[in-house]
């Protein structure tokens, strides 16, 4: 069996590839799910990497569950609610758990349908690039029933709670175009040009500080639910150590020199 996941490491910019073209790339696995949480964590630790790619192998980004382990009895789904409830705890809400809580950067290059929980893995993002062949659905209604990996929370923060109801409540799926006009993604692109444009957003993001980089994402992630008062502590905190980094010190020091050559 090919291994789930695929990853590569380039000039500080890690790609990992969602690699079970042959079910179209589901994440409702324990194994896909580990190796996934794994390579995320081990990007997060690792200083030298700067942000991260995430996308599909074949014709899809993911569609989400495994419709063949849904049956009661099958994958996590037990005879007992209970033990189920606990399933999904100790399964694929971990991921959602750990994409709030990394600093490094995430940019999902949706190539294809992004179908329930695959949706909601692009949602985890931080930036979602469109090849103009992606497709999206919060389809878990059309299946009788909810989303248990955290759409309910993810959605309406990427497209407002009107359209995420709209969304989820239907099942519809919509096109490339759609989702940039909802700000499901913040560009399209054509499909041979998908992977290289979000290169080159990664590439923009690995030329800074990387320590800037990582404490203005946790501030961004962190101002959706806490105060102004609360994000201006944090601020505080963050920018003093900023100013200390080497990075800080450089950048102000070059930016002093071209001014004075003018």
């Amino acid at each position: 069996m090919s291994q789930p996941l695929l990853v590569k490491n380039d000039n500080g910019i890690t790609t990992l590839t969602l690699n079970l073209p042959e079910l179209r790339n589901p994440i409702s696995g324990e194994e896909m799910q580990n190796a996934l949480l794994e390579a995320i964590s081990s990007a997060d630790r690792d200083l030298e990497v700067r942000a991260v790619i995430l996308t599909g192998a074949g014709v899809a980004f993911s569609s989400g569950g495994n419709l063949n382990d849904m049956p009661i009895g099958r994958g996590i789904v037990d005879g007992n609610p209970a033990v189920t409830r606990h399933n999904y705890r100790h399964g694929i809400q971990r991921l959602p758990r750990l994409f709030e809580a990394i600093e490094v950067a995430v940019i999902a290059a949706v190539n294809g349908p992004a179908i329930g929980a695959g949706c909601d893995l692009a949602c985890m993002c931080d930036i979602r690039i469109a090849g103009r062949s992606a497709r999206f659905s919060e389809s878990f209604v059309k299946l009788g029933i909810i989303p248990g990996d955290g759409g309910a929370w993810l959605l309406p923060r990427v497209v407002g709670y009107s359209k995420a109801c709209e969304l989820a409540l239907t099942g519809d799926v919509i096109d490339a175009d759609e989702a940039l006009a909802c700000g499901l993604v913040s560009r399209v692109v054509a499909d041979e040009e998908l992977l290289s444009t979000a290169m080159s957003v990664a590439a923009r993001i690995a030329a800074n500080s990387p320590h800037a980089v990582r404490m203005t994402k946790r501030l961004m992630r962190e101002s959706r639910l806490g105060s102004l008062s609360a994000i201006l502590e944090m601020s505080g905190n963050a920018q003093a150590i900023a100013h200390a980094t080497a990075e800080h010190g450089e950048a102000l020091a070059n930016f002093l020199e071209r001014r004075e050559k003018r």
